[in-house]
């Protein structure tokens, strides 16, 4: 009897495994996750060098995670019963103070962080004729740790900044958020609900660029500041779920001088008149109104006056933080190129010399940048 009783679980746990494998593969993939707001790992190439380095079985592991059959469902229930149980914490999100929601931030992989800077540092190296900045942006929990909850573990992003600063090459000019944010942090920096900084941030971070570069930057009076949506619920209440949160403005800096910049979405061979995409204020991905939301490779050409063009090109290498920043460098650069490493396929090298690139941005936040290995593909 127990032995029969053993098959049967044998048996079992087999099936149930086969039939997950099934509907791992039948079942359509997602893109985009509504319930995470975020994208989604796509299908890993199989090469021998990303057997190699690892990254194959990093992204099939990612893949499956992120795949698994009915995993919204899943999370919802787990969403649920913390909710239930009121714990501060769901599904990696804080519940902090004054309306502040928060992402659980670990001590990172040091080894990982590194050969990530070092690509960078290489980067560099290989092209020393070109003007690179490093511009690297903390997230809430970073400024705000005063914020959350009792005794809720976090580690500190500052640490992690100061780390990557250290073992960035000295000749490339990095820019540490923290330095011109923490001066402005009676003000709203960030979304409350949200893991981006806010439009005001992006100002702020704007500014800083600017006079890294030289360049006047335009004071807020220089812009009509409009409100584009007042029911922003971002990606951190999406993931907790947690109830009675008060939900986000969006607001866009509108230039008062008139700026025209024609947007170019390689990726769907689309073009825009409009930096800011309408539609996606009546989904749940509001933030996605700013660019049109995440693309492998973008051009802005922007019509300037010869008086207002500070520069004629620049490279923006970047995560999603850029989205609102990018729209005011249009004020003063003719045409800007933008990659995300994270879906660009193609070679950064070979896209710069074609384009003939002398300036690059690379902006990211601390959080993004610890966890994702897509600055490896620097120098492809």
């Amino acid at each position: 009897m127990k032995q029969k009783a053993e098959r049967l679980f044998v048996y079992g746990f087999v099936g149930t495994m086969l039939l997950i494998a099934l509907l791992l593969v039948l079942l359509p993939h997602q893109r985009f996750s509504d319930l995470e707001n975020r994208y989604l790992q796509a299908v890993p190439h199989l090469t021998w060098e990303s057997l190699r380095s690892k990254k194959y079985a990093e992204e099939a592991e990612r893949f499956i995670t992120d795949h698994f059959p009915f995993r919204d469902k899943w999370l919802w229930v787990k969403s649920t019963s913390e909710k239930v149980r009121l714990q501060q914490e769901n599904n990696g999100i804080y519940k902090g103070k004054d309306g502040y929601l928060f992402e659980k931030f670990l001590e990172p992989d040091y080894t990982k962080v590194q050969q990530y800077v070092e690509s960078v540092n290489l980067f560099a190296t290989n092209y020393s004729d070109v003007n690179i900045t490093f511009m690297l942006a903390p997230t809430s929990i970073g400024l705000y740790p005063e914020r959350l909850p009792w005794k809720a573990p976090v580690y500190s992003e500052k640490q992690v900044n100061q780390f990557i600063s250290d073992h960035m090459h000295k000749e490339i000019p990095f820019m540490n958020g923290f330095d011109f944010l923490e001066p402005h942090t009676s003000e709203a920096i960030y979304y409350r609900t949200d893991h981006h900084w806010s439009t005001y941030g992006a100002y702020l971070a704007y500014v800083a660029y600017a006079a890294r570069k030289g360049w006047r930057a335009l004071p807020e009076n220089e812009f009509v500041i409009e409100t584009a949506s007042d029911s922003f619920l971002g990606s951190y209440h999406t993931r907790s779920q947690f109830t009675g949160v008060k939900p986000d403005t969006i607001q866009v800096y509108i230039p008062r001088r008139d700026v025209t910049t024609e947007m170019y979405i390689a990726d769907s061979d689309q073009k825009m008149t409009t930096m800011y995409d309408k539609s996606f204020l009546t989904k749940k991905d509001q933030y996605s109104y700013f660019l049109g939301g995440v693309h492998a490779l973008m051009k802005l050409t922007t019509e300037l006056a010869p008086q207002q063009i500070e520069q004629d090109k620049l490279l923006v290498i970047k995560d999603s933080y850029a989205h609102n920043v990018i729209p005011f460098l249009t004020n003063h650069v003719s045409e800007i190129h933008v990659i995300d490493l994270r879906y660009y396929n193609g070679s950064i090298a070979k896209y710069m010399t074609e384009h003939g690139i002398e300036d690059v941005l690379l902006l990211f936040n601390t959080a993004t940048l610890v966890e994702d290995s897509s600055l490896l593909k620097l120098n492809k």
